[in-house]
C-alpha cells in the first residue's frame, strides 16, 4: 500500500514539474516534495497502528480432548472414521461388556436376597415383640401367683401356729394342726417352684428384648432413607452399572479424530497417561497477538477482519470478543529464589486478542477453521474510520499473496 501510494505521488509530482511544467523544479520544491511523502506516510503508519492496527500472527486454536476409558478391557468395535466429522453422541469405540454385565447381574442377584433378608429380619423382629409381650405377660402372671401364694402361705403359717398351741393345751384338735402344718408345708414348695419359673421367665424377657433391639438396630441403620445392607448393595449395584455404561465412549462434542491407531482386540486401560486417542473439537477460538501499545483503542466488540494462509484471497469477517490481559511473563514461579531480572531481559510480550465470528455473511459462519491455522488480521477501532479503508486494502493485498507459492522442487533423480 505505502509503494501504490508513493507511485500515485510520484506520478503527480512529474506531471506538475516535468510534464506540464506547472510549477519550476528547484532545490527548495525538491526538499518539500521528498518530506511531504516522508511526513505523511509516517503519519500514517502511526495512525493505522493505533486506531487500525494489525497483527501478523493470527492462530486458530482448537481444544484438545484426550480420550481415555473409564475401564479396563478388551475393544471389540471402532465404528468411527479418522479425519471425519464426528457428531456429540456419536460411538467412537466399544469394550467387551460381557465381564461387566455379570457383575451387573451378580449384584442384582445380591440385592435381591438382602432385601429378603431384611424382610425376614422384619418378620423376626414383630415376631420377637409379639413374644416379649406374651413373656411380660407371663412375669405378670407369676408374680401375682408368687404375691398370692405368699399371702396364703402366711395365713397358713398363722393358723397353724394357733392350732398348735390349742392343740398342745388340749383346747384344740390335733388333727386340724397337722393340716394347717401341711398346708404351710405344701404352699413353700408351691412357692419355692414359682420363683424358679419367675426367673426364667424374667430372662426371656431380657433375652426377646436384646434380640429385638439387635434388629431394630440393624434395620434403623439407614443410608440415602434406605437401610443400610440394601443401600450397599445398591450403590454397589450402580457403580457396576456405570461401569457397564462406561464400555461405550461417545464422542464428547462435534469434531474430529485425528490419527486414529486403536484396533479391534487392542487392551484398553483406565490409565491417565495412556489415552487412546485425541480428539479435536470443530468450535475454534481466534487469537491474535498485538504489541502492547497497540491496544489501548482497542474495545470488546469492535469489527476485526482476517486473512488466512489457508484461504488465499479470502476476508473473513469476525470481532473482537475480548482482550486477554495476561501472558507468561507476569508470572512468577512459585519458587523460594528471587525473580531474575538478568543483563539481557527477555523481549516484551504481546497480548492476544481473541476473536469471534461477527455472523454478517453467512458463508463465514459455517466456514472450516483447521486447528493450527495462521494468518494476518486487523481491528477497526471506534476513531478515524477514514484510514480504516487503507488497513482493509493492505490486508486484502496480504490475503492475495497468499496465492503466491514459492517452492523450489529438486528431484535427486
Amino acid at each position: 500500500m505505502e509503494v501504490l501510494l508513493l507511485g500515485i505521488y510520484s506520478f503527480f509530482v512529474w506531471l506538475i514539474f516535468f510534464k506540464l511544467k506547472w510549477l519550476p523544479w528547484t532545490t527548495a520544491t525538491a526538499v518539500i516534495v521528498v518530506t511531504i511523502p516522508i511526513m505523511g506516510l509516517a503519519a500514517l503508519l502511526l495512525l493505522l497502528n493505533v486506531y487500525a492496527p494489525s497483527a501478523l500472527d493470527v492462530q486458530v486454536v482448537k481444544y484438545v480432548v484426550q480420550i481415555i476409558p473409564r475401564v479396563t478391557g478388551r475393544v471389540i468395535e471402532v465404528p468411527v472414521e479418522p479425519n471425519r466429522l464426528t457428531h456429540r453422541g456419536d460411538v467412537l469405540f466399544r469394550i467387551d461388556p460381557r465381564p461387566f454385565q455379570y457383575e451387573v447381574d451378580r449384584l442384582n442377584a445380591l440385592l435381591s436376597s438382602t432385601i429378603a433378608n431384611v424382610e425376614a429380619q422384619r418378620e423376626d423382629l414383630r415376631a420377637a415383640e409379639a413374644q416379649i409381650g406374651v413373656s411380660v405377660n407371663r412375669v405378670t402372671s407369676l408374680q401375682s401367683s408368687i404375691e398370692a401364694n405368699r399371702a396364703r402361705m402366711k395365713l397358713s403359717e398363722l393358723r397353724s401356729g394357733q392350732t398348735q398351741q390349742l392343740a398342745s393345751s388340749g383346747a384344740g384338735d390335733k388333727f386340724e394342726a397337722e393340716r394347717w402344718a401341711t398346708d404351710v408345708e405344701q404352699q413353700r414348695a408351691d412357692l419355692g417352684a414359682l420363683i424358679p419359673q419367675l426367673a426364667a421367665a424374667e430372662q426371656d424377657v431380657t433375652a426377646m428384648r436384646a434380640k429385638a433391639a439387635s434388629i431394630r438396630e440393624k434395620l434403623d441403620a439407614t443410608a440415602g432413607g434406605e437401610q443400610a445392607d440394601v443401600a450397599q448393595i445398591r450403590a454397589q449395584v450402580q457403580e457396576a452399572q456405570w461401569k457397564l455404561n462406561e464400555t461405550t465412549v461417545y464422542a464428547p462434542a462435534d469434531g474430529y479424530v485425528i490419527n486414529l491407531q486403536l484396533r479391534e482386540g487392542s487392551t484398553v486401560s483406565q490409565l491417565p497417561m495412556l489415552p487412546v486417542m485425541s480428539f479435536v473439537e470443530q468450535d475454534h477460538v481466534i487469537l491474535a497477538l498485538f504489541g502492547q501499545n497497540e491496544l489501548h483503542e482497542v474495545q470488546p466488540g469492535n469489527k476485526a477482519e482476517i486473512a488466512l494462509t489457508t484461504y488465499p484471497g479470502r476476508i473473513i469477517k469476525t470481532k473482537v470478543d475480548s482482550i486477554i490481559w495476561a501472558q507468561g511473563q507476569g508470572q512468577l514461579p512459585l519458587i523460594g529464589t528471587l525473580p531474575q531480572t538478568g543483563a539481557a531481559p527477555l523481549p516484551e510480550g504481546r497480548f492476544a486478542v481473541k476473536l469471534v465470528m461477527d455472523g454478517e455473511r453467512e458463508k463465514d459462519t459455517d466456514l472450516f477453521l483447521a486447528a493450527g491455522a495462521r494468518g494476518a488480521g486487523a481491528i477497526y477501532t471506534d476513531h478515524l474510520h477514514p484510514i480504516h479503508i487503507i488497513r482493509k486494502v493492505l490486508l486484502r493485498v496480504d490475503s492475495y499473496l497468499n496465492w503466491v507459492i514459492i517452492k523450489h522442487h529438486i528431484s535427486l533423480h
